[in-house]
């Protein structure tokens, strides 16, 4: 998964963030929403809510990115 794929996706890939972190608030997500790059700010969001590393954030970013792929695959 890449920056420019998350970019392009993120309103779809919003819908999912809170059965995976319910700390996600909808105030984080429109501060999401409202980034320049969308990836980075939610990789640092991720980091402060739940303490990640920076590689680890973007770790479960890929996991969330791939659960997204699959589940529109199959429909």
């Amino acid at each position: 998964m890449n920056k420019t794929m998350f970019e392009e996706k993120w309103t779809q890939i919003r819908s999912q963030i809170n059965s995976k972190w319910s700390l996600m608030v909808e105030y984080d997500l429109n501060k999401v929403d409202k980034a320049e790059v969308k990836f980075d700010k939610f990789v640092t969001m991720l980091q402060v809510k739940y303490g990640y590393t920076r590689q680890k954030a973007r770790e479960e970013v890929s996991k969330l990115w791939a659960e997204f792929e699959a589940n529109h695959r199959s429909n």
